[in-house]
């Protein structure tokens, strides 16, 4: 069985005294319904599961908004008491009758004793195409994305996990534990974290089935799209698709992705895939402050893909070759370190929201792979595959951005230094200092936590 973080979260939900319905949303197969039927399980629940997909005349039932009409029929269907104490409803694949969606302000309003989970994976299709009003205030969103890399050392080596949720950043990691961390995270990878694919790989320890896996999933995935696409986009869909992969960490040019079409309907085809979560949008912000979404331009960003695994199914990187590549040559293929890294800094809790930064001038452009914010303070992130790199990007943000803190994931242990650097800049060298803290990739899920402890040990 493979433990998941979001079960903490599903537990609290339950036991909240006024509780709202509960929507999971994120991309197909990443453990939607396998996250619910294991937290019903686990907890003594009964699970009534509905299946959307498999009973659309029930759209008809919702839209009626009659409580008691809904819920006579759904007893009929599942042939018990669906509001029988200990009992859970799951309303799977719930865009499929969007009414649903509109219904669930009703059980919060009229059946508040009643647990409502629902799960949908293209839910933005579905509301899109409809025009009532979501139930604001009313439902609770949690955000699903694959399995952390926390959660893949879990199922594969569970005595690793223990030395990431312990670390403290005034201490080190024992050598041995970081070479073992450095191999894991290296095998997560190629493996990624789609549940289907990290099983394979603990049961079996079979690389090529995993491969396989990848491969399932990405024609289901290619499938799905005849469903959401008009037919003349289809192409154009499955053609960005397997693109996205391939341009990981570079600022989006829609003529990279396709010659052959207009940038407007490469715009859109993108607009789709990151409403289905098959991808996600990095955008640049001017990182003058916090919120950093407030300060973004909505033109340039960057694209990052749903799965590191899946990524690297789709470039052709196979395992033989993933071990062989050093550090410096990872940052050369698809750029699966700053995959690995954005995808971990994704708050279930809302939207998937990144920032970058980036200055285009002559003869001195600079990029930062992420901004993120701690309290009012505004943090530079760098990511670097291997153990060494420049730093002139993050000297660069900070002396812009008056930055006193600078955040670097590396393969080295971790460590934090005082750094004094002199940049170059059209008004001759100006030097700059900043703390720098740098972190193993393995670390990546642990940062909001050990800045956290950094601002109240600073405080």
């Amino acid at each position: 069985m493979l433990r998941r973080t979001a079960e903490n979260h599903l537990n609290t939900w339950y036991q909240k005294n006024r509780r709202k319905p509960l929507v999971l949303r994120g991309a197909r197969q990443v453990g939607k319904s396998t996250l619910v039927r294991e937290f019903a399980q686990n907890n003594g629940l009964v699970l009534n599961e509905i299946n959307l997909e498999q009973h659309l005349y029930l759209d008809t039932i919702f839209k009626s908004l009659d409580m008691d009409i809904i819920i006579r029929e759904l007893d009929a269907l599942v042939g018990r008491n669906i509001k029988a104490p200990g009992a859970v409803l799951f309303l799977d694949e719930i865009q499929a009758t969007p009414h649903a969606i509109q219904a669930l302000r009703y059980f919060y309003e009229n059946r508040p004793d009643l647990p409502v989970i629902s799960a949908g994976s293209l839910l933005e299709f579905a509301l899109a195409d409809l025009h009532f009003s979501m139930p604001v205030g009313r439902i609770e969103y949690y955000h699903l994305g694959p399995m952390t890399f926390r959660e893949f050392l879990t199922a594969v080596e569970p005595g690793l996990p223990p030395y990431l949720s312990e670390f403290q950043i005034n201490q080190t990691i024992p050598l041995t534990a970081h070479q073992k961390l450095i191999k894991r995270q290296r095998e997560y990878l190629f493996v990624g974290g789609m549940p289907e694919a990290v099983h394979a790989f603990v049961e079996e320890n079979a690389l090529t089935q995993v491969t396989a896996i990848h491969r399932s999933i990405a024609e289901t995935y290619q499938d799905d799209f005849s469903k959401y696409a008009k037919q003349k986009n289809l192409a154009l869909m499955q053609k960005v698709f397997r693109q996205i992969p391939r341009i990981i960490g570079q600022k989006v040019k829609y003529s990279n992705i396709s010659k052959e079409d207009k940038s407007r309907e490469v715009k859109a085809v993108i607009d789709l895939l990151v409403k289905a979560r098959v991808c996600h949008q990095s955008f640049h912000s001017h990182c003058s402050g916090v919120p950093l979404m407030a300060d973004i331009n909505e033109n340039v960003y960057k694209l990052l893909f749903m799965d590191v695994g899946m990524a690297a199914y789709i470039t052709g990187l196979d395992w033989i070759a993933l071990q062989a590549l050093d550090g410096q040559a990872l940052v050369n293929e698809g750029k699966l370190a700053e995959q690995f890294v954005g995808q971990h800094l994704l708050n279930p809790f809302e939207p998937p929201r990144l920032t970058y930064w980036l200055r285009e001038v002559k003869s001195a452009n600079a990029e930062v792979d992420y901004v993120t914010a701690s309290g009012n303070q505004v943090l530079p992130i760098e990511v670097k595959a291997g153990k060494s790199g420049t730093l002139k990007s993050l000297q660069q943000f900070a002396l812009n951005k008056n930055a006193g803190l600078c955040v670097r994931f590396d393969l080295n242990p971790p460590g934090i230094q005082e750094i004094t650097h002199a940049v170059l800049t059209e008004a001759g060298s100006v030097p700059v200092s900043y703390t720098l803290l740098s972190l193993p990739l393995y670390l990546v899920e642990e940062l909001p936590r050990i800045l956290d402890e950094m601002r109240m040990g600073w405080g």
